[in-house]
C-alpha cells in the first residue's frame, strides 16, 4: 500500500477522508423515506463496502487476500460485529433526530474508546482524559436534554449506540493489534448484508428499493470506502493528536453540508445542539493537546 512519510501531504489526504464521510448525512437526507427502508440500506451499503474492500485488499494483496479472513480470529469478530452494529444504528439515529445530534454523538466515540479500554483492557486513564471525558459528558447531557421529543430521543439513544460500537472496533484493534484491520471491516459489511437479509426475510420485504434509493446506499458506502482508504494512507504520517483534531472535519462538514440551503435541506442545530457540542468540542481539542504527549502513530493498516 501507498505510505505517506510527509505530514504536509498526509494532513490534506486525512482531510479529504474526513470530506468524504462528512457527505454521508446529506446523502442520507436525499434519500426517499429512509425511515421507512432502514434494512434495504444496510444491504446495500454493508454489500457495497464488502465488495469494495475486497477489491482493494485483492489489488493490494494479490489473490490470497482471502487469508486474512483465517487471521481476524475472536477480536476481528468482535470488532466487525460492533462495527456493524455501529454502521446499523447509524440510520436509525440520523432517521430519527437531526443530522448534528448523530454526529457529535459520533463524536464522541474517543471517549467511550477511552473508558471501554479502560474497563476491559485495564488500559488506565489520567486525570486529564478524565476531565475530557467529564467535559464531554457534559455536552451529551445537553444534547440529551434537548432531544425531548420521542423520535428525537430515540435518535440520539440510537446515536450513543453507534459511537459504542465504533469504539467497541477500536478497543477489538487495540486488543489484537495484529488483527488485519481492512479485513475487519469487510467483516463489517458483510455482518450488516447478512444481517440486513435475514430481518428482510422475516419481515417478507423486498431487498431492493427504488433504483434511486438503491444508488443513494450505494453511494454512502462507496464514501466509506475510499474514505477509509485515504485514512489509512495518510495517518501513518501523523501522531494520534492531529488525527483527533482532523477527524472533526467529518463533524463538522456533515452538520455544515445539511445546513448549507443551497443543498436543498436547511436543516439548523438546535440551542442545546449548538451548546452541547461547544462543550464536546472543547472536551476533544483539550483531548487532543493532552495526547500530543502520545508519540504514537495510530493507522488503520
Amino acid at each position: 500500500m501507498l505510505e505517506l512519510k510527509s505530514p504536509k501531504i498526509a494532513i490534506p489526504v486525512v482531510l479529504i477522508a474526513g470530506l468524504l464521510w462528512s457527505f454521508g448525512p446529506l446523502v442520507v437526507r436525499h434519500m426517499d423515506n429512509p425511515h421507512l427502508v432502514p434494512w434495504q440500506y444496510i444491504f446495500g451499503r454493508g454489500l457495497t463496502i464488502f465488495i469494495l474492500l475486497n477489491l482493494y485488499l485483492f489489488f493490494e494483496e494479490g489473490k490470497n487476500f482471502y487469508k486474512n479472513y483465517l487471521k481476524i480470529g475472536l477480536s476481528g469478530i468482535i470488532g466487525g460485529s460492533g462495527l456493524g452494529i455501529a454502521m446499523i444504528t447509524f440510520i436509525y439515529s440520523i432517521t430519527n433526530t437531526s443530522a448534528a445530534v448523530t454526529l457529535l454523538c459520533l463524536a464522541a466515540m474517543p471517549f467511550f474508546t477511552a473508558l471501554l479500554a479502560f474497563l476491559f483492557l485495564r488500559e488506565r486513564i489520567s486525570f486529564n482524559v478524565w476531565i475530557s471525558i467529564i467535559l464531554a459528558s457534559v455536552g451529551i447531557l445537553i444534547m440529551a436534554i434537548g432531544s425531548t421529543g420521542e423520535k428525537s430521543l430515540a435518535g440520539f439513544i440510537f446515536g450513543l449506540t453507534s459511537s459504542i460500537g465504533f469504539s467497541i472496533f477500536s478497543v477489538t484493534l487495540r486488543w489484537k493489534k495484529e488483527t488485519p484491520k481492512f479485513t475487519t471491516v469487510a467483516f463489517s459489511g458483510l455482518f450488516c448484508f447478512i444481517f440486513a437479509s435475514i430481518v428482510i426475510l422475516i419481515k417478507d420485504q423486498v431487498f431492493f428499493a427504488s433504483s434511486y434509493n438503491g444508488s443513494l446506499f450505494s453511494l454512502h458506502g462507496t464514501l466509506v470506502c475510499f474514505g477509509l482508504i485515504l485514512y489509512s494512507i495518510g495517518s501513518k504520517a501523523i501522531p494520534a493528536a492531529e488525527l483527533t483534531l482532523l477527524s472533526l472535519t467529518e463533524v463538522v462538514g456533515g452538520i455544515f453540508w445539511v445546513w448549507l440551503p443551497i443543498f436543498g435541506i436547511n436543516e439548523v442545530p438546535s440551542t442545546n445542539t449548538i451548546i452541547g457540542g461547544f462543550f464536546l468540542f472543547v472536551s476533544l481539542i483539550y483531548y487532543s493537546l493532552i495526547m500530543k504527549w502520545n508519540k504514537r502513530y495510530i493507522a488503520l493498516n
